[in-house]
């Protein structure tokens, strides 16, 4: 058996590669690990987006839970964010979230927690694959089987977490939530409303089948347009289980995570909270935001592309704030993993306390042009090989000197090859990026 795990959590296809028999199997070891740990009976929060796939999902992973004699705490549609935050605040010993994020209908994803909140560490991951693979034989019996229980108040209780971080009246300001017909759909409108604002919700009708379809954070020009159709002062779009957000300007300029980053990592700078006076990026972030961040007098620590490298360097050096251009933002200050709410809360704060527009307080930073190229039908595996490939990015990388930068990666979660290129003009980027990911179709195609 191959690697279960990747980047994020298990993802794949509903049903074909994350079916039912996995999902079965992947509770069964989390409950023999816990066992090992000297938990007899450990209880796991169980949570999920609303797509179709997960009902399926969430009945093999409690079958797999209670046959290996654990309990489960189903708490039915929630954030992300919100599984975490209750696993912590609980007497749970771990949590599990059944969702694909920003994936379409047809992907679904599980992706556990330990007791404190964080997701798992690679070792801990990697029991779990060991166990799968040789079948777990915990069968209990009798009154040793656990029980599926539920937890109907966990989104109130998540609803009410977020709306106390912020001491801050709301009042005065419209805002468009685009809650991608997913997991924010309920909570993110009453998060907003409950702080003062006028809200006006989009895209918050799940049925099981119109999660991001066409909507939520992967889909900026949305929310863009909804903010001027309205007339709000701001739009805040996330994405299918709310661990993103993307937000826009009355004017409707996109204002994604880095710029969101800089905005918090300004005021935090300003008033004494940003520890060690550093931010945790990504290799993906803008330049335009260490160049921000170098002005302020702000270190900023790069990791890989992922949001558990963000947050591995975040505790690592006892940091406070990091994030993702994609909007997947972390404040260990009030949460343990990425929250699209969270991070969008603290922004509209900021533009109340500061009196400032979100307009105003996104000239923090200047954004370089930045094209993104993903090269789909090649073999992603090839790529540390392709020495020809890496020779000319070592050249465009000289050409482009301190005016620019490369990035070539495979991606973590789909198939595809990404090429990332920042230069001073858009077609500068635009055509160097097409120059390598030429060079990559043509000594990586499958």
């Amino acid at each position: 058996m191959g690697s279960i795990f990747g980047t994020d959590g298990v993802r794949g296809q509903a049903n074909v590669d994350l079916t039912p028999e996995l999902a079965m199997d992947l509770g069964q070891a989390l409950v023999t690990v816990l066992h090992e740990g000297g938990d007899t009976r450990p209880s796991i929060l169980v949570g999920r987006d609303p797509r179709w796939s997960g009902e399926m999902l969430e009945s093999a992973l409690v079958a797999g839970i209670t046959a290996a004699g654990g309990d489960s705490v189903v708490v039915g549609v929630l954030p992300t964010p919100g599984v975490a935050h209750l696993t912590a605040h609980s007497s749970a010993a771990a949590g599990a979230i059944i969702s694909a994020s920003h994936n379409p209908v047809g992907d679904n994803g599980i992706k556990f927690f330990g007791a404190e909140g964080y997701k798992l560490s690679d070792e801990e991951e990697t029991r779990l694959e060991e166990i799968v693979a040789g079948h777990s034989d915990r069968r209990p019996t009798g009154v040793r089987i656990g029980r599926r229980l539920a937890d109907p108040s966990g989104p109130a209780r998540y609803v009410e977490h977020l709306a106390s971080i912020v001491d801050v009246d709301l009042s005065g300001l419209r805002i468009v939530v685009d809650g991608a017909n997913g997991a924010a759909s309920n909570v993110a409108p009453q998060v907003y409303r409950q702080l003062g604002a006028d809200v006006v919700a989009i895209h918050c009708k799940p049925d099981g089948a119109n999660i991001n379809d066409g909507c939520g954070s992967t889909y900026p020009d949305v929310i863009r347009q909804a903010v001027l159709e309205y007339g709000a002062d701001a739009g805040v779009s996330h994405d299918g289980d709310a661990d993103r957000v993307i937000a826009a300007t009355h004017q409707g300029a996109e204002v994604d995570g880095d710029v969101i980053l800089a905005i918090l990592a300004r005021q935090m700078h300003h008033h004494g909270t940003l520890k060690d006076d550093t931010v945790v990026t990504t290799v993906m972030t803008n330049l335009g935001f260490k160049r921000a961040m170098t002005a302020l007098g702000v270190e900023v620590v790069e990791t890989a592309v992922g949001d558990r490298y963000v947050l591995e360097a975040m505790r690592e050096r006892g940091l406070n704030l990091g994030g993702e251009q994609s909007g997947h933002l972390i404040d260990l200050d009030h949460a343990t993993t990425g929250d699209g709410i969270l991070t969008a809360v603290r922004l509209l704060s900021v533009v109340r306390s500061t009196g400032a527009t979100l307009e105003e307080l996104s000239s923090v930073m200047t954004r370089l042009p930045q094209v993104l190229v993903n090269v789909r039908g090649v073999d992603r595996s090839a790529l540390p090989a392709a020495d020809a490939v890496w020779d000319l990015v070592r050249t465009e990388e000289e050409r482009l000197a301190d005016g620019g930068r490369i990035v070539l990666r495979p991606s973590g979660t789909e198939a595809v090859v990404r090429v990332m290129v920042e230069a001073e003009t858009e077609v500068d980027a635009q055509a160097t990026a097409d120059r390598i990911a030429d060079a990559v179709r043509d000594h990586l195609t499958v």
